[in-house]
């Protein structure tokens, strides 16, 4: 099994940007598709976005279409999560999670996430 642990969160302006980092160890990186979800205040978990293995095909929700950018070095075992416009709605805990085949549906590990705050 993949172990995940993500890095890059922090305090932002709107308008802002950050770059998340999920460095993976253990089993191949390269064999699993990989995908961030982010979790608000009393809200549910929700998707952002997603990579196939290849790291040629990637996913967003609309949340994060034209702002996030999923990408993945398997050199490095590393995903990543670009974010650009950064508006307060995006505050949450980010998590990085890996598995097999559509990671928006199925995810077999998850990172312990990093936080994300973007002020007003």
């Amino acid at each position: 099994q993949v172990q995940l642990v993500e890095s890059g969160g922090g305090l932002v302006q709107a308008g802002g940007s950050l770059r998340l980092s999920c460095a993976a160890s253990g089993r191949t990186f390269s064999g699993y598709a990989m995908g961030w979800f982010r979790q608000a205040p009393g809200k549910e978990r929700e998707f952002v976005a997603g990579v196939a293995w290849s790291g040629v095909r990637t996913y967003s929700a609309d949340s994060a279409k034209g702002r996030f950018t999923i990408s993945r070095d398997n050199a490095k075992n590393t995903l990543y999560l670009e974010m650009n416009s950064l508006k307060p709605e995006d505050t949450a805990v980010y998590y990085c999670a890996a598995g097999v085949g559509n990671i928006a549906t199925r995810q077999d590990t998850w990172g312990q996430g990093t936080q994300v705050t973007v002020s007003s």
